[in-house]
């Protein structure tokens, strides 16, 4: 999961993230990584249109979404 992450920061490419709250209320988000570090990555959340603190233990899943372009996905 952590390599996907770093991809999306080095790409700038939006990642899709199943993500807990600290009060267990669930989220699917799709967010561009802006820093990691240690406990926690700091990204621009689509949903919310602004930045947001993720923290990595807390992201249950993430994933790149398929594009897809003339039919096909790439």
């Amino acid at each position: 999961m952590l390599r996907l992450l770093q991809e999306s920061y080095v790409s700038k490419r939006p990642v899709e993230v199943i993500y807990m709250s600290d009060n267990s209320l669930i989220t699917q988000r799709s967010i561009i990584v802006n820093e990691i570090n240690g406990q926690a990555i700091k990204a621009w959340c689509l949903l919310r249109n602004e930045k947001r603190t993720f923290k990595i233990d807390n992201i249950l899943s993430c994933g790149f979404k398929n594009m897809r372009r003339k039919g096909l996905a790439l």
